[in-house]
């Protein structure tokens, strides 16, 4: 398995979608399921990250193309 910052954003919704279904399947246990937040809440956490780096660079581009004008 790969860490949550190595997967891509598409493999983080998959994954997350995945840990979704878990939480909402009645037979998980508690302890399961407090495990299974914590993934989730980490995989949002490098899915926050991922897309303000990909802000950050979009911004950076815009900014060179308006230089250019």
């Amino acid at each position: 398995d790969k860490k949550e910052e190595d997967l891509t954003l598409e493999e983080s919704f998959e994954k997350l979608e995945e840990l979704l279904s878990i939480l909402e399947n009645r037979d998980t246990t508690l302890e399961t399921s407090f495990q299974t937040y914590q993934e989730g809440m980490k995989l949002i956490k490098s899915c926050n990250e991922k897309l303000d780096t990909v802000e950050k660079k979009m911004r950076e581009i815009y900014g060179r193309f308006a230089e250019m004008e």
